[in-house]
């Protein structure tokens, strides 16, 4: 099964989350903290703390890190975080939808608001861009040892849609509903990934010129460094040449 240039978001991400480890690792912790909120501290039994755990580990966060997440969400006085998310257009016309977790939400919407019209953009209402993306379940799987197509069958079998192999590193989506599938079937097959996430996946993507899709870039990047901001999501055509920057 290929890949299509839309998965290209995706990778992007995973990129320029790499070289802030500092940051993913922030952005990790307050997802366990809010899972550990919502349904406790026993991983067992919170499929969302698993779920974050997991992704800890796929980013090498140490293991008292990950402890002293657990213990931050169980204590009363911690901060209480609320997800919230935001959709507007970016400069030509791209759309942005960005999903936060916060500890105060005026700042938030503010924060973002200021980032768009920085470039030319503006934060509209939200579900004004549901038609544009489509929840799916992305996971990245190191190769390793692993049999290509033994491994292609038994994700398949799970609800795979789309399985790329680069880099030795495999990327799989599955519909939102086959999420939860998909990760019982790497837990059977002792695989962990080296994230796992629903992500919003553009159902197509829009083609500017190169001059003005490196201040796009530079706009998702301003976004992601926002504190608040868990994820960013784009309909914006990443071409080889504004990879290679």
């Amino acid at each position: 099964m290929s890949g299509h240039n839309k998965w290209s978001t995706i990778k992007r991400k995973k990129g320029a989350l790499d070289a802030k480890r500092s940051k993913i690792f922030s952005k990790i912790i307050k997802e366990i903290t809010i899972a550990v909120r919502e349904g406790g501290g026993d991983s067992d039994g919170n499929p969302r703390l698993r779920l974050a755990i997991a992704n800890a580990k796929g980013a090498s966060m140490p293991k008292e890190t990950i402890q002293r997440a657990i213990n931050k969400g169980s204590e009363k006085d911690a901060a209480v975080l609320t997800e919230t998310t935001y959709e507007g257009k970016g400069p030509h016309g791209i759309a942005f939808y960005v999903e936060c977790l916060t500890d105060n939400t005026q700042r938030t919407v503010s924060n973002i608001r200021s980032y768009l019209n920085k470039y030319g953009g503006e934060l509209g209402k939200n579900g004004m861009l549901n038609y544009l993306f489509e929840r799916k379940g992305v996971f990245v799987v190191p190769k390793g040892d692993l049999n290509q197509e033994e491994f292609e069958m038994e994700v398949i079998d799970a609800g795979a849609e789309d399985i790329e192999l680069e880099e030795e590193v495999f990327t799989i989506t599955t519909a939102m509903e086959d999420f939860g599938n998909m990760m019982k079937k790497l837990e059977d097959l002792n695989i962990e990934p080296e994230s796992a996430s629903l992500q919003r996946i553009p159902k197509s993507t829009e083609t500017i010129d190169t001059e003005n899709a490196r201040k796009v870039l530079k706009l998702i990047d301003l976004i992601e460094e926002d504190d608040d901001v868990q994820q960013v999501f784009h309909n914006l055509t990443l071409t080889d040449e504004l990879m290679e920057d």
